[in-house]
């Protein structure tokens, strides 16, 4: 069964042999092989039919082979060269039963049969571990045996033609794990339990994967712990942790996470027959950030191909992106459940409802008791079920016409009538109903949050009917103090005529004495103080009353010059000195005998309220505001707690009872100020002085 060193003189290469021309490879060993030292003996001795087989099967493209004689020896041609792998070149002329030793307990009994009776066979996709390389090789055929005869028509041997399917097989096995991966993956919800799913699931596939191990890294990426395990795995091979960081782990994980397509590792102890593994970062699926290691096991059946690589990296792969996608998950929960904390606790009634029967998917407690039901009530049926009496209050058109137009309603103020236990209560809403919508961006629900201000309606109405008879009894008031303004003038002035009137008939020395003329000037004294009073009670009077149709503009200067004229007498009697830091020409739209009347009583009111240790110093300035001239008249007086300073404003109010003053004074200037659209507003510290701000609109 060797070939001949003398191919040239072979019997093998007479013209008697040309059945083995052509045939390539195996055409040209058949030619040059020592056929005479072969049980067989030289070809011209082969039966025809032998010789017509070889020639049809070393012309095919199509992988073939022949079994001759009871001893089965081999021939082949080309094609089927690689399923023989290193048993070629000495297969041919072998007994197959020595040459397929490994899968001779297999397909031994199968020839014997087809030798015995002959029936042919048929396989599809045979598993046969085939040791064609320096391994055990898992390799899977589809192929038919048939018998070949002599020319006596007797079986002879076996003809065979094959395809070896390995490829296609382990293409459609690998397939279908990545298929159950990514099933397996998408309804897991928590990386806890993605670890242990990824594994068990792939276990099932334990020709390619005979072990599997997942590890996760921490934040900092210092550290991998174990998630998921399957397959026989030595405990050494499996730490629960393994650093990153550490060169001396039992997986280079810190090298493999600088690697992109990963490493083949040998075993530190064998795990069955597998001797390595394969090690793979997992990365997300934006590629940008490590998520974790995948550790395979390589099956000892097969040769680590470029398929076989790539099948692991598309586990890895798919692993990254389920990582991602859980993460998101994980993310999205803690959004909602966080999100529904806070509607739960909102001070505000929040509803989400769901496609256009407006099913109540959330209703936080306060909605609840907006509504006047229970939670568990109302979630998962219609909004209308749970309050019909709606329907018919207009609610449910206005969600439909934000259902179909998409464009939010607010409302304030609405009533709703309930109807709880046979009788009804109207609440009154604030409410909004806003869209909300799909990827697409229709409008698939609606979110609402109302807020019920039954409380403040009430109080609000009630203030109102309050209001309402205040300014009654104020138009009253006004009426009345018009009135007694007028009405009290006379009497005062007969009383002032008769006071006269009994001087002048007194007797010389009664009129003349100490007594009288004390008494007397008590009396004036009296008469002079009502008169002012019912002079600022027609002041008050004219003031409630008027409008400011005599507006025009004036010259701030002006007013003051005049008001100073009239105050001269008190001015220089008590050393008062006034500064104005009033530009030349400033003027504003004001009524002048209004404006002379504010300055005459905050001028005045300075130098009254003046500190007994000081001289009266006035201050009187104007600075631009927006919308208004501030007017400000500052003094060195007496002051008061700054506490106390909105009521110098009331009617009758007085704080310093050693000065003559009815309290009216102020009064009156906030009223002129207030009418004129503009306010008035007081700074002051005790016994520093006090300062009024004028806003006066432009």
């Amino acid at each position: 069964m060797t070939l001949s060193k003398h191919a040239a003189s072979n019997p093998s290469n007479d013209s008697r042999n040309n059945f083995l021309k052509g045939g390539g490879e195996m055409g040209a060993m058949m030619r040059n092989f020592d056929w005479a030292s072969h049980p067989l003996g030289e070809p011209q001795g082969w039966p025809q039919s032998l010789k017509n087989n070889i020639r049809l099967m070393l012309n095919s493209a199509f992988p073939m082979f022949i079994w001759w004689s009871q001893d089965l020896y081999m021939f082949h041609n080309d094609a089927y060269l690689p399923a023989l792998g290193k048993k070629h070149p000495k297969a041919l002329g072998a007994s197959a039963p020595q040459m397929w030793a490994e899968i001779w307990d297999q397909i031994g009994g199968i020839t014997e049969n087809i030798l015995e009776t002959g029936e042919d066979f048929y396989a599809q996709n045979l598993l046969l571990y085939l040791e064609r390389k320096e391994f055990a090789e898992e390799t899977y055929w589809t192929f038919s045996y048939s018998p070949a005869f002599n020319d006596a028509g007797e079986i002879a041997g076996i003809f065979c033609a094959c395809n070896e399917e390995t490829s296609f097989v382990l293409g459609q096995r690998r397939l279908k794990s990545l298929k159950d991966l990514s099933d397996t993956l998408s309804h897991v919800a928590t990386l806890e339990d993605l670890g242990p799913a990824a594994c068990q699931t792939l276990s099932s596939n334990h020709n390619d994967i005979p072990f599997c191990l997942m590890y996760l890294v921490d934040g900092q990426s210092r550290q991998a712990t174990l998630a998921g395990m399957a397959g026989t795995v030595p405990e050494q091979l499996a730490p629960p942790s393994i650093s990153l960081t550490n060169a001396g782990e039992v997986w280079p994980l810190g090298l493999v996470s600088h690697l992109s397509h990963g490493m083949v590792a040998d075993l530190a102890v064998p795990a069955g027959k597998v001797q390595q593994a394969v090690i793979l970062p997992i990365v997300k699926a934006s590629g940008d950030q490590l998520a974790g290691f995948f550790i395979a096991g390589i099956s000892a059946a097969q040769e680590y191909t470029e398929d076989y690589k790539g099948f692991h990296s598309l586990l890895a792969a798919q692993m990254g992106t389920s990582i991602t996608s859980v993460r998101a998950k994980e993310e999205i929960l803690k959004r909602q459940d966080f999100l529904n904390e806070i509607f739960q606790q909102a001070p505000v009634g929040i509803t989400i409802l769901n496609g256009p029967n407006y099913i109540v998917e959330i209703a936080n407690p306060r909605v609840c008791e907006i509504w006047r039901v229970q939670q568990r009530d109302v979630l998962g049926k219609p909004i209308f079920d749970v309050l019909p009496e709606a329907v018919g209050q207009g609610f449910k058109d206005l969600l439909d016409n934000v259902m179909a137009t998409g464009i939010p309603h607010v409302a304030n103020e609405v009533p709703l009538v309930l109807e709880r236990r046979d009788r009804q209560e109207v609440v009154h809403l604030n409410f909004v109903y806003h869209p909300m919508r799909d990827e697409h961006g229709l409008v698939t629900g609606i979110i609402a949050t109302a807020i019920e201000i039954s409380e403040q309606v009430a109080a609000r109405l009630e203030v109102e009917a309050v209001n309402k008879a205040l300014l009654a009894t104020n138009a009253d008031l006004d009426n009345f103090v018009y009135a007694a303004s007028h009405d009290l003038k006379a009497p005062i002035f007969n009383i002032e005529g008769l006071m006269d009137e009994l001087l002048q008939h007194l007797p010389q020395e009664v009129a003349a004495s100490e007594e009288m003329r004390q008494l007397s000037s008590y009396m004036y004294g009296s008469i002079n103080r009502f008169k002012r009073v019912v002079s600022d009670l027609t002041q008050v009077a004219r003031t409630q009353r008027e409008d400011d149709e005599n507006s025009y503009a004036i010259d701030l200067n002006d007013v003051i010059t005049e008001v100073c004229m009239d105050l001269k007498p008190i001015i220089s009697e008590t050393g008062a000195v006034i500064q104005t830091s009033i530009a030349p020409g400033t003027t504003i739209r004001f009524s002048f005998k209004n404006m002379r009347s504010v300055m005459y009583n905050l001028i005045s009111n300075a130098i009254k309220y003046s500190s007994p240790n000081r001289a009266p110093y006035i201050s009187i300035s104007t600075a631009p505001g927006k919308g208004f001239t501030v007017l400000t008249v500052a003094d060195n007086g007496l002051g008061l707690k700054q506490a106390d300073a909105p009521k110098i404003f009331s009617l009758f109010k007085r704080l310093h009872d050693h000065v003559d003053g009815s309290g009216i004074g102020l009064y009156i200037v906030k009223k002129i100020v207030e009418n004129a659209g503009g306010r008035i507003e007081v700074e002051s510290e005790l016994d520093k002085g006090t300062a009024f701000k004028v806003y006066l609109p432009h």
